[in-house]
């Protein structure tokens, strides 16, 4: 999973303009993406998408574009990518 976020110097909250996730082994998935804000609960951050294969055993999703253009979440935060059908997420926070 890969998370592309950016902020000012100093500022406390960080944004978030692309999200991607990958999976080994499979042909076709479904993925979605979800944020948990320190102290808060886990809510939906992209809606379920079909994985596309990459041509060998991996299948990917991407949501959001590479840019400042996304939503701001608080330093802390984690963002998790879940395969459906897959108990493991993948999880990153947000420094």
């Amino acid at each position: 999973m890969v998370v592309h976020h950016w902020h000012k110097h100093g500022a406390s909250s960080r944004g978030v303009g692309w999200v991607y996730a990958s999976r080994e082994g499979v042909r076709s998935g479904t993925a979605r993406w979800l944020v948990k804000t320190p102290g808060g609960s886990w809510k939906v951050g992209g809606g379920w998408k079909r994985a596309v294969s990459t041509g060998g055993s991996f299948v990917e999703a991407i949501w959001g574009r590479d840019g400042h253009t996304g939503p701001k979440y608080p330093r802390g935060t984690r963002i998790c990518a879940e395969f459906k059908g897959l108990s493991t997420k993948a999880c990153v926070t947000l420094k």
